[in-house]
């Protein structure tokens, strides 16, 4: 699966928000409204496609990718380039995560190039922990909502990168 990343149109704005996940990836479904339209077109989202232009995912970068709960813990204190994404339901599980968020992050790293990354994650997405830690990442810090928990995990720029395919 050779991927490349693109401009988030309305097309597949829509496309993703319509995406339904199963349990318990379903804490990540999303509600179609025109606010949440006008969130994935924002110029911090992208959508990433497969070579046959198919929408297979999309990421933000800064403000959108943090739970602004983490907040008052601090854990968006320390200046880095926050990644979010989300993998069409139907890929994930498939051993497809490794080469889409490969894709992304050398996106992140090249484009932040003095800049860590840091993303957060519910506690109990353990595939998704399991690819980041895999890519680099280490745990940094966990807080509460009334809906979950989280961790954010950061990649240090001076981390080894060999393993970016």
């Amino acid at each position: 699966m050779s991927l490349r990343i693109g401009k988030m149109n309305q097309h597949h704005a829509v496309e993703a928000l319509c995406w339904k996940y199963e349990e318990p990836y379903d804490f990540y479904n999303n509600i179609l409204t025109s606010d949440a339209i006008m969130e994935l077109l924002s110029n911090k989202y992208y959508a990433v496609f497969d070579t046959y232009n198919e929408l297979v995912g999309f990421f933000c970068t800064g403000r959108s990718a943090q739970v602004p709960a983490g907040d008052p813990y601090g854990v968006y204190k320390e200046d880095c380039i926050d990644i979010g994404l989300g993998m069409k339901p139907e890929l994930t599980g498939k051993g497809k995560g490794f080469e889409f968020f490969s894709t992304i992050l050398r996106f992140a790293e090249e484009n932040h190039k003095s800049h860590d990354v840091r993303l957060t994650v519910a506690t109990f997405n353990t595939r998704a922990i399991h690819l980041y830690e895999k890519l680099g990442f280490i745990k940094q810090m966990e807080f509460s909502t009334h809906e979950a928990d989280f961790i954010t995990m950061i990649k240090r720029r001076n981390a080894d990168h060999s393993q970016l395919g």
